[in-house]
This record gives structure tokens, C-alpha cells and sequence, in this order.
């Protein structure tokens, strides 16, 4: 067997724990990593070198590897969580019998952390960067990812690669970034990612066609003759926001034990392309005054302060507790969704998912000019946004407290919004999605 199934689950908890890769524990890594910023040519050398030896070693460990059609190898955000598309697809193949004889596979770099997993039907999981998980890749026919496959690994002329890429682009992606302070990667490395990837796929979802348009242009698809790979369907992940029940709002609230009485701020800021550090990786220090926020807000709201997934420092809100809740480790959004009144977010993703509960939102780009001009630019107007754009944390409480919740109407605020990115999200997307990728 090479991958891990029920009667194999007390093995997990010894495996190594690889949920922190961005964590650099060896100073002479954090070294190297100091000179790739400073050195695109080490970097690209250094990388290259990798990648060969990976893939040559790949190669080697699978090339006698067949192929089993009924073999699915799921992962999310690259083995950090269960959640997004692929966990609302893999749901979904649990409820229907068409899949009672496949087997599932998830790829987690801390399995022990997701042993539940194992009392579901024909589950099994595996751990990434290990000989176990290659060999997993050559078996399985589908490989169902929201997050860019190992460079080394391609899939064989038999194999499904399905990007589930995972949310509708306001930030410029790939081959659309003019600009980039991007202190791992230039311009053209990024764009070499991009081209890897889409080398590989044989489908990327897109929630919409503006998202399917922006997909095409980012990962440069006419170029290589592969704009048919675009499947327009919806969004998986965004079923559970239609389909939820009262009881799945309790569940989160009592799993964080929120007090009751008092409205929730969600707050969920994405990652700057420019903050990095060699021993962690991607940082994020927030911006939010949060004294000013506890005193202007503490009577009536309390904040749960979620992290982008390729943040690798840790946050510290003791002196708030009580008021903030770090929900960074809770693994799928969605029920943070579900039981947040208002989101405040910046150049996340996250809004065009949360506007399909129609609650308001606000969005605070304090470092709104440069965004738009060093790091990313947008694909959207601005104008567009389903919320006031604030850039300091006392136009943050002026715009919480001004809002009318049980008033709040978000078809009449912005008629224009969900009949463009969300107009497929209607509870129905895992089975459509499914059925067009998994082949008779």
C-alpha cells in the first residue's frame, strides 16, 4: 500500500510534520534564500538544479507506474488544509454512487492533523515531498488541485490534471502583472510558473467568464493553443454558501466559542508579494489599529482575524482577547463566512465568494497606491468593488458603524455584482464540475 488508510492511522502521527515548508529552520537555507533575493541568476541556478534532480528522481521511482482510472489524489493550497474546491468536490463524490468504486487519496504535508478523513468510504492520504506521495501521482488518473502541482511532477498522456484555481482574480496573475516587487520572483520567473502549469492541465475552472477570460490571459493559454481548457462552471467551494443550514452557523460559533450578542467582523487580508522573510517566508504584519478598534467597537462587535494561507508568521493578540479571535487555523473559510455579519478584506479574493451571502463588506487598502502601481495593478475598475474603500482605521469604524444590518439590501447597493462574477454559483457547481472532468 502506498498510501496510508484507517488501519494505518496511528502511523500518522509519526510521520514528520511539513505543515510549516515556508519555515526555514536550517540557517544555511535562510542564507541561500537571502542570496536569491539578491541574485535572479543564483536563484534561476538554483531552482533549475533542484527541479532536475527532482524530476529526474520521479521519473526514475515511477516510470513503471500504470495508471488507475479509478484513483483520485486531491490537495489544497499544496497540503496545507482541506477546504476550498477540491474538498467540495470530494464531498460531493462521497454522496453520489457513480463513485462507490473509486478510491480517494488526499496529500497533506501534517496527515495526523486530518485523520478524520480516514472513517469516510475508500479514503486514504499521503504525504507530499516524500517517495510515497510520487508514486501516488503516477497511480492516480485525476489530479484535483486549487494550487500549482510540483514543478518536477507531469502527468502522463493518460492523466487529468484539473486546476481548481482557487478564487475569481481582482489582482493580476501571471502573464498579466506588468509589475512586480515581488521579492522571490521577477517578472519572467513568474511567468515560467505560470507557463509550467499550464503546460500540464487539462482543465482550469473558472467561477465565471470574466474569470475564465483572466485565466486565459494570465497563464498565456492562446499562445500554447490551450484556451479550450477553460472550464466555465462555478465554483465548488461556494455550494456549502447555499446550501447551509442554522445548525452549521452554531457548529463554528461553539467550536470558537464566540459569545453570543455581539456582530462579527471578519477580517481576512491577503499576503504582499513584497514581504518576505528567509527563516518564515511570506509575512504579514496588520495594519488595523487594533486599540483604536477594541475601544470604537468592543460593545457591540468582536473580529476574527483570518491569514492568507502563504502567510508563515504567527499573530499574537493576547492583549485583545476577548475582542480578536486568530480563526488562521481554522481550515475552510467558508464557515467563517457563514457566521461573519460584515467582511473587511483588501485585495483578496475572498469578497467575490462572501457576496454570495449578500452581507456587507469594506475594504481597507491603506496601501491601496502602492499595490495598484509596484506590486500587483487589478483586472476590475475599482468602482466595482461591493464596498467603500477606506485607507485608515477611523474610516474603518466610521464605515462599520454606519452600517444599517438589518437594512442592508446588496442587490440594491450593487445590482451589477453577482449577476456578473457569481451567476453560476448556484449549490449545484461540485456535480457539474465532476461530471465534466471524471470520464465515463
Amino acid at each position: 500500500m502506498i498510501w496510508y488508510g484507517k488501519e494505518d492511522a496511528d502511523k500518522l502521527d509519526s510521520l514528520p510534520d511539513f505543515s510549516h515548508l515556508t519555515k526555514q529552520d536550517s540557517k544555511v537555507k535562510a542564507i541561500a534564500l537571502d542570496i536569491a533575493k539578491k541574485s535572479s541568476l543564483f536563484r534561476k541556478a538554483s531552482r533549475d538544479a533542484l527541479n532536475l534532480k527532482r524530476k529526474l528522481a520521479y521519473e526514475k521511482r515511477t516510470k513503471d507506474i500504470k495508471t488507475d482510472p479509478k484513483v483520485i489524489l486531491f490537495s489544497t493550497f499544496d497540503g496545507r488544509s482541506y477546504g476550498d474546491s477540491p474538498k467540495a468536490i470530494y464531498e460531493y463524490m462521497l454522496t453520489d454512487s457513480k463513485y462507490d468504486d473509486y478510491t480517494f487519496v488526499w496529500a497533506f504535508r501534517s496527515p495526523k492533523d486530518f485523520k478524520f478523513l480516514l472513517d469516510n468510504k475508500n479514503t486514504y492520504i499521503v504525504q507530499p515531498a516524500t517517495p510515497q506521495y510520487d508514486l501516488v501521482c503516477a497511480t492516480a488518473k485525476y489530479w484535483l488541485y486549487n494550487y500549482r502541482i510540483a514543478d518536477y511532477i507531469y502527468p502522463k498522456d493518460d492523466q487529468v490534471y484539473v486546476q481548481l484555481w482557487h478564487g475569481t482574480p481582482l489582482k493580476r496573475l501571471g502573464y498579466d502583472i506588468a509589475i512586480s516587487d515581488n521579492v522571490m520572483n521577477s517578472q519572467t520567473e513568474i511567468r515560467e510558473k505560470y507557463k509550467i502549469d499550464a503546460a500540464k492541465f487539462k482543465y482550469i475552472l473558472a467561477p465565471s467568464e470574466f474569470a475564465g477570460e483572466k485565466f486565459a490571459s494570465a497563464w498565456n493559454l492562446k499562445a500554447i493553443g490551450k484556451e479550450d481548457t477553460v472550464l466555465v462552471a462555478g465554483y465548488p467551494r461556494n455550494d456549502f454558501l447555499k446550501n447551509y443550514t442554522e445548525a452549521d452557523v452554531k457548529s463554528i460559533k461553539e467550536e470558537l466559542g464566540l459569545p453570543e450578542g455581539k456582530k462579527i467582523l471578519l477580517y481576512a487580508p491577503t499576503w504582499r508579494d513584497n514581504q518576505h522573510d528567509s527563516e518564515l517566508g511570506y509575512v504579514y504584519e496588520p495594519e488595523a489599529d487594533f486599540d483604536k478598534l477594541r475601544e470604537a467597537l468592543e460593545d457591540e462587535f468582536i473580529i476574527l482575524f483570518r491569514a492568507h494561507y502563504l502567510v508563515a508568521n504567527s499573530f499574537n493578540f493576547e492583549k485583545y482577547k476577548g475582542f480578536v479571535w486568530d480563526v488562521s487555523g481554522v481550515a475552510d473559510i467558508n464557515r467563517l463566512y457563514i457566521a461573519a455579519d460584515m467582511l473587511m478584506t483588501d485585495y483578496s479574493s475572498v469578497f467575490f465568494d462572501y457576496a454570495n451571502l449578500g452581507r456587507p463588506m469594506v475594504f481597507y487598502m491603506y496601501d491601496f497606491d502602492a499595490y495598484a502601481n509596484n506590486i500587483r495593478g487589478f483586472y476590475i475598475d475599482i468602482s466595482e468593488l461591493p464596498g467603500r474603500i477606506v485607507k485608515t482605521t477611523d474610516d474603518v469604524i466610521e464605515e462599520i458603524k454606519s452600517v444599517d444590518f438589518e437594512g442592508f439590501d446588496f442587490e440594491k447597493s450593487y445590482p451589477a455584482f453577482r449577476p456578473k462574477f457569481n451567476y453560476l454559483d448556484d449549490g449545484n457547481a461540485s456535480k457539474r464540475v465532476a461530471d465534466a472532468v471524471i470520464e465515463e
